[in-house]
């Protein structure tokens, strides 16, 4: 079955690289904003023979990472504490609701107004953009857990720490690895937007410039490298996420199909 999939998704790539390659040719779209792929695929090779490419690569994935890092931890800590804290749940929802749809880029002049252009403004909009998948998931994890699972653990005089570390956490596990799938592909977008916006090091701010030198090839041969980086953090995401939850009923599932 799996390899079913990998070769109708292998078709469908070749198919679409062919008609981005047809499409210039045969003039439906003028080579200058829509290079052909051949031409995008020489700029590729270009970029990964240039250092400066791999310098802007390590610094998007550092702002990524570290960002995704101190989002997550603190979604996790804050998820449990706001569950488990009689009454904070309900005291903080309307503040959660009000700052969550708040969009990040809407931050970046106050990012810029207090780092510049530096790797702390790529934080801050990051880890604005992904606490919030991670603390959602948290909260929803928690009002799954059992009742009555709960009520057993305190009849046999489990204390906080060991309801949380046996009952709760096992059973938010699930919804926890989702936020931070989801956390990782979020980082990532900010992570190349703040570069792109605001000209701090990494791919975005080499897309800017590509694209304001009329560099039209290179400037899609960045892109197509920030489309693979989110491909395979997604992949590795869901790697992570089936051997952490290799004993919950999805996975098992998932691996028995």
């Amino acid at each position: 079955m799996r390899g079913a999939n990998a070769a109708l998704g292998a078709a469908g790539l070749a198919a679409f690289l062919v008609l981005a390659e047809a499409v210039p040719r045969l003039g439906l779209v003028e080579e200058e904003h829509f290079p052909p792929a051949s031409r995008v695929a020489d700029a590729l090779g270009t970029e990964f023979a240039d250092g400066a490419f791999w310098t802007a690569l390590g610094d998007t994935l550092t702002g990524w990472a570290l960002g995704l890092a101190i989002a997550a931890g603190a979604g996790i800590v804050a998820g449990v504490v706001l569950s488990v804290v009689p009454y904070l749940r309900e005291a903080t929802a309307s503040t959660i609701e009000f700052l969550r749809p708040i969009p990040s880029v809407a931050l970046i002049p106050l990012a810029v107004l207090l780092y510049g252009t530096g790797l702390r403004s790529v934080l801050l909009l990051v880890v604005y953009a992904s606490f919030w998948q991670v603390l959602i998931q948290v909260l929803y994890g928690v009002q799954d857990v059992d009742p009555v699972a709960e009520e057993t653990a305190r009849s046999y005089g489990l204390g906080t720490w060991a309801r949380i570390r046996y009952v709760l956490w096992p059973t938010a596990l699930p919804y926890v690895m989702t936020g931070v799938r989801l956390a990782a592909a979020v980082a990532l977008i900010l992570a190349v937007t703040a570069e792109l916006v605001i000209g701090a090091p990494g791919l975005g701010a080499r897309i800017a410039v590509a694209q304001t030198s009329q560099a039209v090839p290179e400037m899609y041969a960045l892109i197509v490298v920030a489309g693979l980086l989110g491909l395979l953090i997604n992949v590795g995401a869901r790697s992570v996420e089936r051997r952490a939850l290799a004993w919950h009923q999805s996975v098992r599932g998932e691996v028995a199909v």
